[in-house]
């Protein structure tokens, strides 16, 4: 069983190892001094110009602080701009904003943009940096567990649209990613918890040992222990980059970190945008996937069973509200807008066989599918 890395190293490295010379480096520590955050980041600046994008949450906190350590090497033109928080601006209005300023600096096509804050900045500032004159280097700089242990890491960069979740996008990679973990002591429990449900995917659906860890751990990490952070993310990490290098732009086993996605975007889209966090959406996406697999005779009932402990242990919602708008109507309508979707025919991440392992097809069970929804919207206001 994996164990607590607890190693005097200042910080950990894990390398995203793709094609053509593109590999990054992923830096995972919380004892940087800014002299030498700067100097790490700035390796990764190829340019004399950078844009450092944040949102209005993040920018009291940290924004003073980045500027003023990439800006101390002298040799690189720092500009900023804060967007607004929350997944209801993830769109191609505020987007352009980050196209507008650009335009409006006479940035080039050698600056580097610098995402520093969660999921939604990340993703809207790679996709920036993937259309703006045809593609610019960028850096992510995530301050959320979600995007610590996912959306940062990969190329995955996008908005949404009204009719569905991260439709417009491309695969970008970053420069690197620079993971401070200390930036975690002001976020709030509800995101740290939000974000570890993606860090139970991982045990799910390809590291058994992890899963397991995570079961003797989860109280630590709800705590903030640092040691027991810093493990879980770097272990997301590995996993996520493992995923990366073999199928870089989700032609088949990358489709498995979406476990609990189709169902999770459904809730997203379907209740409104900012309604659920990702993670928490999510959450419930995975509930019904094991709920799902189990139906079909994927997985023993033991299995599900550890699966909702382990959620609910994380402080991770495992059922939708009383007041929740969701039916089976909405779920169908959303869940068919899905990027999974191939010549028309929903596919699904779900589990099969023992801890660890999962599956991505369209051939299951449409019934238990529909049994599924229907079990977990039974309740709900929308359903009635």
């Amino acid at each position: 069983m994996a164990t607590v890395d607890t190693t005097d190293t200042e910080y950990d490295v894990v390398t995203v190892d793709l094609s053509d010379g593109r590999d990054y480096p992923i830096y995972i520590g919380a004892e940087f001094d800014e002299k030498q955050a700067g100097e790490m980041i700035r390796s990764h600046i190829k340019g004399n110009r950078a844009l450092l994008v944040t949102n209005d949450r993040i920018a009291p906190f940290l924004l003073e602080k980045y500027e003023k350590l990439l800006n101390d090497g002298g040799d690189i033109k720092i500009d900023t701009l804060v967007l607004p928080d929350g997944e209801e601006n993830k769109t191609l209005d505020v987007l352009n904003l980050i196209l507008d300023k650009s335009l409006e600096l006479g940035l080039d096509r050698k600056v580097t943009f610098i995402a520093l804050g969660g999921g939604v900045i990340g993703d809207m500032v790679g996709f920036a940096s993937a259309i703006y004159q045809r593609g610019v280097n960028f850096i992510q700089i995530p301050t959320t567990v979600m995007a610590m242990v996912d959306s940062s890491v990969g190329g995955k960069t996008g908005v949404n649209h009204p009719l569905g979740k991260n439709m417009i996008g491309a695969f970008h990679q970053p420069e690197c990613v620079f993971i401070d973990t200390n930036t975690l002591s002001t976020l709030p429990d509800r995101e740290l918890y939000s974000g570890v449900a993606e860090v139970i995917k991982y045990g799910l659906i390809r590291d058994a040992p992890f899963f397991e860890w995570l079961e003797e751990n989860m109280d630590k990490i709800n705590s903030r222990d640092p040691d027991a952070l810093r493990y879980a993310i770097k272990r997301s990490c590995e996993n996520k980059a493992e995923v990366v290098k073999e199928d870089e732009k989700e032609a088949g086993v990358r489709a498995t970190l979406n476990l609990g996605h189709t169902f999770g975007h459904g809730i997203e889209n379907g209740s409104g945008y900012g309604a659920w966090l990702h993670g928490e959406a999510v959450a419930i996406g995975t509930a019904m996937a094991a709920t799902m697999s189990a139906k079909m005779g994927w997985i023993d009932e033991s299995l599900v069973k550890r699966t909702y402990d382990l959620l609910i242990k994380a402080n991770c919602p495992v059922e939708l509200p009383v007041d929740s708008p969701m039916n089976r109507d909405i779920f169908l309508k959303t869940m068919s807008v899905d990027k999974k979707v191939a010549n028309g025919k929903l596919r699904l991440i779900l589990l099969k066989g023992d801890l660890g392992n999962c599956v991505f097809t369209g051939d299951f069970d449409e019934e238990a599918m529909k049994e599924t929804i229907d079990e977990f919207v039974a309740e709900c206001k929308g359903a009635q």
